[in-house]
């Protein structure tokens, strides 16, 4: 069985990532475990970026960084290599990559 991603988009109209099963991802990093070494930065910088107190967060489709504990934002179908890369390559193991329909992280320090 082939699958395909097709065009969908979020609600601010970016593609939206999907694992293996087609469904739509998000990501979010626990700051309490950010080293701020900026990895992530440069592998996606549309998704994550440094704030003047050192540590990542990730950044809404509109390019807010969005500093709330725990706040998430839409994987872009585009970027998906990039975020699992960061997620993998992080010195923190604090990226955190999950489907959204059911929050089961695929990649990150609490992947199965």
């Amino acid at each position: 069985m082939t699958v395909q991603n097709d065009d969908r988009a979020d609600t601010a109209g970016a593609p939206v990532g999907r694992d293996a099963t087609d469904e739509a991802l998000e990501v979010w990093i626990d700051q309490d475990l950010c080293t701020g070494d900026g990895i992530c930065a440069q592998y996606a910088p549309e998704v994550f970026e440094l704030d003047i107190d050192g540590l990542a967060y990730v950044k809404s489709a509109d390019d807010e960084l969005l500093q709330e504990p725990g706040a998430t934002t839409p994987v872009p179908l585009t970027l998906l290599t990039d975020v699992r890369d960061s997620a993998k390559e992080c010195p923190g193991d604090c990226i955190h990559v999950r489907r959204i329909s059911d929050r089961v992280e695929i990649y990150g320090p609490d992947a199965e």
